[in-house]
């Protein structure tokens, strides 16, 4: 009997140190494309395309990032940026949260089939919407605006952020609302006094998400937008690669980096929030 836990022990510890080594392989090979993007970042030219590539730069220069961010009006790029992930992330955490609320709160004959169609959108390629929003936005003037990236997130904030957020509503006991009913407090004043503090790590997982969707998103400001000055940095990018080409590879690398930053620091920030968020969503159906 001992000789058959000895045994079990030593296959036990076999089997985690397997799943170690190959979650450590997976683990460097999603995050080498970062290293080897922070590692030319501080290149200078001769070196950005030696082969084979050198990870520790034998020079390290900061003017990659002084002139990849002065080449175009970056600046500008993440003005913009920051006003279109700002105002929609705003935009889609409120909208987002007053949806949820109705269906989590508010039952009727037809609350569970209207919840159904808002879950079929999900199954629903952007391609198929994207004449006819772009047609909308054509008769209301705001092509070349940053109206059409900003203005949709306050009109549902998307399929997924209200299933999330409705089943974040449904773990909260419903005798707080009956009691707040008969302090007095109508359906709004529930809705952001009572319950919006209550599921705060999913509404910060909701704007995690709504900001590293609207930062890095490309193809809707590739479609709606046409000027420069009116370029996020997605877009102020692929124009840097495409004056460039792959001869100024360093100075690429070095402002897709700084762009990098911001979001990496928040996801860390919000990181216990964001995982507590996703984890408790199918606590109670």
């Amino acid at each position: 009997m001992e000789a058959y836990y000895k045994s079990k022990r030593t296959s036990d510890r076999i089997r985690v140190s397997l799943s170690y080594i190959i979650l450590t392989i997976v683990a460097v090979v999603f995050i080498f494309p970062f290293i080897w993007m922070l590692s030319t970042a501080f290149k200078i030219p001769s070196e950005a395309y030696t082969l084979p590539p050198k990870i520790i730069p034998g020079t390290f220069t900061w003017d990659n990032f002084i002139q990849g961010w002065q080449y175009a009006d970056f600046t500008r790029y993440t003005w913009n940026t920051l006003i279109v992930t700002g105002l929609a992330t705003f935009g889609t955490v409120l909208s987002a949260s007053f949806v949820a609320f109705g269906f989590a709160r508010f039952k009727s004959r037809y609350s569970g089939l209207l919840f159904t169609v808002v879950l079929a959108t999900m199954m629903l390629p952007s391609q198929v919407t994207l004449i006819p929003t772009y047609l909308l936005f054509t008769k209301l003037g705001w092509l070349d605006t940053l109206m059409p990236l900003i203005i949709p997130s306050f009109f549902g904030g998307g399929a997924f952020n209200i299933f999330l957020l409705r089943q974040f509503f449904k773990t909260i006991p419903k005798d707080l609302d009956e009691a707040a009913y008969i302090d007095g407090a109508n359906a709004f004043q529930i809705y952001y006094k009572i319950l919006l503090p209550a599921i705060k790590p999913a509404l910060i997982t909701v704007g995690l998400m709504s900001i590293t969707f609207h930062w890095n998103d490309y193809m809707s400001p590739l479609i709606y937008l046409n000027s420069d000055e009116n370029f996020t940095l997605a877009i102020g990018l692929q124009f840097f690669q495409n004056s460039f080409g792959s001869s100024q590879i360093q100075m690429l690398m070095a402002v897709s980096l700084i762009t990098v930053i911001p979001v990496l620091i928040l996801f860390f920030i919000g990181q216990k929030y964001f995982i507590q968020g996703i984890t408790m969503t199918g606590i109670k159906g």
